[in-house]
């Protein structure tokens, strides 16, 4: 699972990727501050299925912390987006290159509307953000219409129609460095109306239309709307999202950051998603900072319930990608695996994954290859091959094969 952090310079991207990931990113307040894409490791936070059942747990391809179970994910900060990109200005074929790799995209906005479309100071207030997601889709979609026609488009679309082949084995092979899947392309195909037997007929439109729905169905964008908490943020705020069709979740990369930072020295006792903290050691901290503090829990983790930090990183593969947490156990009346680990693991799944296809990905081929059924943790019932997985599900597998 990887999610691409996106957006114009200076709009607080390496924030989010220090924040949400406890990285060290260089940020300054200067456009192209990052030249080389920053990666870093965070983590979805859930309810873990542990309290339910009673059980003390010992995750090991996770986090537990007061029934709160923190699954991986890894975070891509790049370069920051300007206008023509796609013309190669600013850095912009790096730029899209890096993100090629990308499950899901957030784009982190400078909602308090003080840079311009290059990242440059202009006053308070006075740029619409509602440009800059504009300018960032259109970028990217024309990205893809790029990658999509590479300049012979004319002789590609021939060629299938005089040879009879299929357009989507032929336009997966030419996507496969961007990491589109045949079921991206198909459901591109069914939400527009084109007629995919006469390609030659397209136009130009046509081109681009397919492109963006493509791009909408392979890397899906989240909006946020970061610097929440200064002067002209709120109305901004509430401004953009009367005008988007989409959800925009307010955040203060900042101020998460800060918590991570007093929590790592052991000042305050935070979880990521909370919202709110417990000073556990008044005495390491100066008065300045005390104050700093009351000022993230009354004007953003009260105001907004929470940086957003969180929230961001939930909804995008939660919500945005439709994902499910499974729990595969050995021993059901355990609830753990043969070394006795309780819990030991959660996967992130697609939601409608089914079983065998879980075995397979998720937890050992041998296993999917003499799978005979599963079973489930609460109900004890048995399972086929092609049940389909419910978020929280916890399910034995029998099989043939010896487990490893």
């Amino acid at each position: 699972m990887l999610i691409g952090i996106v957006g114009k310079p200076s709009s607080g991207k390496s924030t989010f990727l220090n924040a949400a990931c406890l990285t060290n990113a260089k940020t300054a307040n200067y456009p192209f501050t990052t030249i080389k894409p920053n990666v870093g490791k965070s983590a979805i936070r859930v309810k873990c299925v542990c309290k339910e059942f009673s059980v003390d747990d010992n995750p090991k391809n996770s986090q537990c912390i007061n029934g709160e179970r923190f699954i991986p994910i890894k975070l891509l900060d790049v370069a920051g987006l300007v206008p023509d990109a796609h013309l190669n200005k600013g850095r912009g074929n790096q730029f899209l290159s890096d993100l090629s790799r990308a499950d899901v995209l957030i784009h982190v906005i400078d909602i308090s509307g003080s840079l311009n479309a290059e990242g440059q100071d202009v006053k308070k207030g006075s740029h619409n953000p509602m440009d800059d997601v504009l300018f960032l889709e259109k970028e990217i979609n024309y990205w893809f219409r790029e990658i999509i026609t590479r300049k012979d488009w004319g002789k590609f679309v021939r060629k299938i129609e005089q040879e009879k082949l299929s357009f989507l084995e032929m336009l997966l092979e030419r996507l496969s460095g961007i990491s589109i899947k045949k079921e991206h392309i198909i459901k591109a195909m069914q939400e527009l109306n084109l007629d995919f037997e006469h390609l030659t007929m397209w136009s130009d439109e046509d081109i681009l239309n397919f492109a963006s729905k493509l791009r909408q169905v392979s890397k899906p964008i989240l909006i946020v709307a970061n610097k929440i908490d200064t002067p002209y943020s709120a109305k901004i705020y509430d401004n953009l999202k009367t005008q988007l069709k989409q959800r925009i979740i307010p955040c203060s990369a900042l101020a998460e950051y800060w918590l991570r930072q007093f929590e790592q020295r052991n000042v305050i006792e935070y979880l990521p998603g909370d919202n709110s903290f417990k000073i556990t050691n008044p005495d390491l901290i100066t008065p300045t900072e005390i104050k700093s503090l009351e000022e993230i829990q009354n004007k953003i983790l009260d105001k907004y319930e929470g940086t957003g930090v969180q929230k961001v990183l939930n909804s995008a593969v939660l919500e945005v990608l439709d994902n499910i947490v499974a729990y595969p156990v050995y021993d059901l009346h355990n609830f753990s695996d043969k070394d006795g680990n309780v819990f030991p693991d959660a996967y992130i799944v697609q939601n409608g994954t089914k079983l065998k296809e879980f075995v397979n990905d998720k937890i050992h081929s041998d296993l999917a290859k003499n799978f005979i059924y599963g079973i489930n943790g609460r109900t004890k019932m048995r399972l086929g091959e092609n049940y389909e997985l419910q978020n929280n599900d916890v399910i034995k597998i029998v099989s043939a094969a010896k487990s490893k």
